[in-house]
């Protein structure tokens, strides 16, 4: 007997199979029960015309209980009705795992509620979908990098600085030693590009930022691709170039999906190449022209990306912002030194930045001249520096936070429910 996943099953019609699952419903019309299961792939009806029939594991059908596991044998019809085109007719059925008083019913439930009952709430159909949408999004994000020509080079999680200079890291103790959680990978993935040219990771973050708002967690993953040879505006055609294929990959495979979060896919259909690109200064005066109080050399909120995004029908940079908002590392305009080589992706819809990146400094005394300023300690950073001492190039990268860029194809109200297991300022469990 072939075992089959229900999303396979419309190419075994009128074979005799096995599938395994939880039953995600199950009612009784008097001699026909109806037994509905889902195995992770897809959800399918099982009908049992004989009231006879033994079932192993239980006394009785009534006790087929939500998420009650089961192994179910039988033959596949074509059914026009059902949402994968089948149906399954039981011949036997054996309980694997008895369910009783499951305790994430078809009603709404808190927020609180359901996060302390996460290990449970990712099996309903909303929240599988969303994880599925993550999944199709990391294929797609490494498809598009390893056919260019990126090399995945995995940075170490364990560092003993921060990327960004920032007092917002987690600390541990490293056999007597400081360290900390890696807030990014990047500067370790500059050392690699010059190694292997085009590089990136694609791992666990870390941010110690006692935020509570929608777009935060404490844990989060993170791409950083980073360019030997690569200026300004090469770096941000990759980055609307990656985007764009992001979009169109779960447009085309995850249809069902997005129908089950019930997502308006309209406005990510406008998601094209070239995305338009901003100065920080024109930003300033399209803000300022909305009522917004925003003074040059401030940097921008929530509230701000929003407003600047929603001017727009797909993601926008910003670009050359003031140096001083920006981190040690980043490239100067050669055209007015006060500015940053650097850009925010913003996405539509109030989803704010979703991927930030810079060209790098590549002198060695400006980026020390950068480093006193930033009252960096040389010591820390001295690999760093050696980098520009042994044949520098002009380098490029960017990261893309990946529940973000999962909320806002989804159209999430909150990055909580784009990854597995959630953490964010007070809750460090399930």
């Amino acid at each position: 007997m072939r075992k089959v996943y229900i999303d396979e099953s419309a190419a075994y019609v009128g074979q005799s199979v096995v599938v395994e699952g939880w039953v995600t419903h199950y009612r009784s019309s008097g001699k026909i029960h109806f037994v509905v299961i889902r195995d992770g792939s897809g959800v399918l009806q099982c009908v049992i015309k004989s009231a006879n029939m033994p079932v192993e594991g239980i006394g009785q059908f009534s006790e087929l209980n939500q998420e009650t596991a089961v192994r179910v044998t039988g033959v596949l019809h074509a059914d026009s009705r059902a949402p994968i085109g089948v149906e399954l007719e039981v011949q036997s059925l054996q309980v694997i795992g008895p369910s009783a008083n499951y305790p994430i019913a078809p009603k709404e439930h808190g927020v609180d509620f359901l996060l302390d009952h996460r290990h449970l709430w990712v099996r309903s159909p909303k929240q599988a979908a969303i994880l599925r949408i993550r999944a199709a999004i990391i294929h797609a994000i490494r498809e598009f990098l390893d056919r260019h020509g990126f090399i995945v080079a995995d940075p170490p999680v364990i560092t003993p600085a921060a990327a960004e200079g920032s007092t917002t890291l987690f600390s541990l103790d490293y056999f007597d030693e400081r360290a900390y959680l890696s807030q990014s990978g990047q500067l370790y993935l500059e050392a690699l590009a010059m190694a292997l040219g085009r590089v990136y990771s694609f791992g666990p973050t870390f941010r110690a930022e006692k935020s509570k708002t929608r777009r935060h967690l404490m844990e989060f993953w993170m791409v950083e691709p980073e360019m030997a040879f690569c200026e300004f505006e090469e770096n941000l055609i990759w980055q609307e170039q990656l985007v764009a294929y992001v979009v169109e990959y779960v447009l085309e495979t995850r249809q069902q999906e997005l129908k089950t979060i019930e997502r308006d896919t309209l406005r990510l259909r406008t998601v094209k190449v070239p995305f338009p690109r901003i100065s920080y200064d024109e930003a300033l005066e399209r803000l300022q022209a909305k009522g917004f109080d925003l003074k040059w050399g401030e940097d921008m909120g929530a509230a701000h990306e929003t407003a600047l995004a929603e001017m727009f029908d797909r993601p926008v940079f910003v670009t050359h912002y003031p140096a001083d908002l920006k981190a040690f590392y980043m490239q100067p305009d050669p055209s007015n030194p006060k500015l940053a080589l650097a850009a925010d992706m913003l996405a539509p819809e109030g989803y704010g930045e979703i991927v930030g990146g810079s060209q790098r400094i590549h002198n060695l005394e400006l980026l020390e001249e950068r480093m006193r300023r930033h009252h960096l300690d040389p010591e820390v950073y001295n690999w760093y520096a050696d980098l520009r001492r042994y044949g520098c190039v002009p380098h490029s990268g960017f990261g893309l936070g990946l529940e973000r860029v999962v909320a806002w194809i989804c159209g999430l109200e909150h990055v909580r429910e784009t990854i597995p297991f959630p953490r964010t300022l007070n809750r460090v469990w399930p």
